[in-house]
């Protein structure tokens, strides 16, 4: 089994802990991709992506706060280090 469904289903059963891991680990990561976005300058490309960061970690938290299910929090976690890393890797 992949190590991603094995995390998955760990996530799953511990939520509570692994909610506050992952709140910080989607904001720091969001934080850093803001400010490489930044410092591009303050052009449309830069706020679309700031505008994607602050959205995909927004929902990844809201999510959170408003307990949904843990499979579809660990899918927007997901989506936001990806997101986050993709932004990252273009802008720095």
């Amino acid at each position: 089994m992949l190590l991603i469904q094995k995390i998955g289903r760990d996530f799953s059963n511990h939520i509570m802990g692994y909610s506050a891991i992952s709140i910080i680990i989607s904001t720091c990561l969001g934080g850093i991709a803001i400010m490489g976005a930044l410092t591009m300058g303050a052009g449309l490309l830069s706020m679309m992506l700031v505008f994607a960061t602050v959205a995909i970690c927004g929902a990844h938290n809201a999510a959170i706060l408003t307990v949904q299910r843990p499979s579809l929090i660990y899918k927007i976690l997901w989506a936001s280090i990806i997101i986050n890393s993709l932004i990252i890797a273009i802008t720095f």
